[in-house]
């Protein structure tokens, strides 16, 4: 039986060119490809961008299988190989010259009268009011009361997406081989009337981070997963921890995060 592989392109002509390359070069070195989701697969390989690799990963409901980025996209963090490279990969792949990286992902409980739903996330979850308003927010921490938070929202982070929209609203970079959470707020008021934390919190890993919504206009709020948005309403109690599902990563053994960090911000 042939080893089989997974491949999931965005729609871009760069990633569909690429997709049949690639799918031509692995067929000759004996394996056999797909390009709908296979259980039996071996690897998964995602063709495009970040954002083309966070929707292959939410698509395929957080695989066990490991996964490989090949970039045609920008910034290019979950993405190791570039089309140009193909031919190398392959080689490195069959001689297991390669390295894993889980990822644990963070895990949002979303509750409402009487329901609950789980939503997870590799980089980040954002709460945010669903109008342009100011959004109010009581922020606990492992059932301790911290602040009534008032300001466009709440970013919570994996290590992971600390280097995504956590670092664009001020956040930490942090190497992602430390167990934490990080929680940026997004443009808090700090005034006499409202008094906000200005900067990132890191928690352990294990904490349990609660968010209570105070309805003073809409009863509905975004819940952003991964960029993906979930309008939500009558929210009564939002909980959000490191979960116990991961996803692995396939990185060239030449990874390094830092050297990353260097060639893609400085």
């Amino acid at each position: 039986m042939k080893r089989t592989i997974t491949i999931n392109s965005n729609s871009l002509d760069i990633s569909l060119k690429t997709r049949e390359i690639l799918t031509d070069k692995l067929i000759n070195a004996g394996f056999y490809v797909t390009y709908d989701f296979d259980i039996n697969s071996e690897l998964i390989i995602s063709i495009g961008g970040d954002g083309s690799f966070l929707k292959t990963v939410h698509d395929f409901n957080y695989p066990e299988i490991p996964i490989l980025g090949i970039n045609t996209g920008h910034l290019g963090f979950f993405t190791d190989v570039y089309p140009d490279f193909i031919d190398k990969f392959i080689d490195d792949y069959i001689n297991n010259n390669f390295i894993l990286q889980d990822i644990s992902l963070i895990q949002t409980t979303v509750c409402s009268k009487g329901s609950c739903i789980d939503m997870y996330a590799v980089n980040d979850v954002v709460i945010k009011g669903d109008k342009s308003r100011t959004i109010h927010l009581e922020l606990s921490v492992n059932n301790k009361d911290i602040q009534n938070f008032s300001g466009d929202g709440l970013l919570i982070s994996t290590p992971t997406g600390s280097t995504a929209y956590n670092y664009a609203a001020g956040g930490s970079i942090v190497d992602p081989s430390l167990k934490l959470m990080q929680l940026t707020p997004l443009h808090p008021i700090n005034t006499n009337a409202y008094r906000c934390f200005t900067s990132s919190i890191i928690f352990p890993h294990d904490a349990v981070i609660g968010i209570l919504p105070e309805y003073r206009f809409e009863n509905a709020l975004l819940v952003v997963v991964d960029g993906v948005e979930h309008r939500l309403e009558s929210i009564t109690n939002i909980s959000i921890t490191t979960s116990d599902v991961n996803i692995k990563l396939v990185r060239l053994v030449n990874y390094e995060f830092w050297s990353r960090v260097a060639d893609k911000f400085l």
